[in-house]
């Protein structure tokens, strides 16, 4: 299932495929004309690679087709921002990022969250989530590094399992109770932390057992804020989608996930299973 940006990239190289060939040209024509290397338009046109305002001008301008050109470009302006950089995101520090996403919160009354493999942020205890950002400030290397005020900010995101009429459905994998984020000491908090909210009213908690059978592949970690937007992310890359057809594929496959998971005592043994594995 590809994502709305993928989706745009796809269409777009479509686009300028059908210009292409409307024009008389040969893919190896074309990039002879703008002096690239034949794999480069074959990229675009099947939405391997993106294409810049630039490549999108010299496109039209080879293909006689520069009253095409605006709406291209603007098509080109679209895809850049459903992909955000996690360096433009951060540039600021991991603080700013995390007080973002508080906005987001104070608008949002209803949360859909899926995680196969890790803690999802509003749930994590200072020491794990410490971890993840310190993880992110290294990899991404030119990062300021102000981590404690990220944590602080990620920690005040959790006053809204406590107030307000928000609901939090969350589902993790099992294979969240056991990636290892910050050492035995790290996670045993962690898992208590979770055995001690899980019971919140404003909470819904689900674990899918390593063994349970899916209705749907497991696919990616993804944040849905009520009905109006879905977020993802990469290891380059946040992606939000606000397509409605791309939001309701995300609600369903919600659904289904939701199925193959476990709740109440259920979940609980397997959170206690998971901690005894830490002794």
């Amino acid at each position: 299932m590809s994502t709305e940006a993928q989706r745009a990239r796809e269409n777009l190289g479509a686009r300028l495929r059908e210009l292409r060939k409307e024009a008389g040209l040969t893919g190896r024509a074309l990039a002879a004309l703008a002096g690239w290397q034949l794999s480069k338009v074959s990229k675009i046109e099947h939405g391997k690679q993106n294409a810049t305002a630039e490549d999108v001008r010299t496109w039209c301008h080879h293909c006689n087709a520069e009253s095409r050109e605006a709406d291209l470009v603007a098509a080109v302006h679209n895809i850049e921002t459903l992909w955000m950089e996690w360096r433009r995101a951060l540039h600021a520090g991991t603080r700013l990022r995390q007080r973002r996403s508080l906005d987001l919160y104070e608008k949002t009354h209803t949360f859909r969250v899926y995680n196969p493999n890790m803690i999802w942020g509003t749930l994590q205890t200072a020491e794990y989530a410490e971890t993840i950002l310190r993880q992110l400030v290294t990899f991404l290397d030119d990062v300021p590094d102000d981590v404690e005020e990220g944590v602080a900010a990620r920690m005040e995101r959790q006053q809204y399992l406590y107030r307000g009429d928000r609901r939090f459905n969350v589902v993790l994998g099992e294979q969240a109770l056991y990636t290892n984020v910050g050492g035995a000491g790290v996670m045993r908090g962690q898992l208590d932390r979770l055995l001690a909210i899980m019971t919140l009213p404003r909470l819904s908690l689900g674990i899918i057992p390593a063994r349970a059978q899916y209705e749907i592949w497991p696919g990616n970690m993804f944040i849905m804020f009520d009905d109006r937007m879905v977020m993802l992310e990469t290891y380059s890359a946040e992606l939000t989608v606000t397509e409605p057809n791309e939001i309701a594929a995300y609600g369903k496959a919600f659904i289904l996930l939701q199925r193959s998971a476990v709740y109440g005592d259920p979940a609980r043994r397997l959170i206690v299973e998971a901690l005894a594995q830490l002794a």
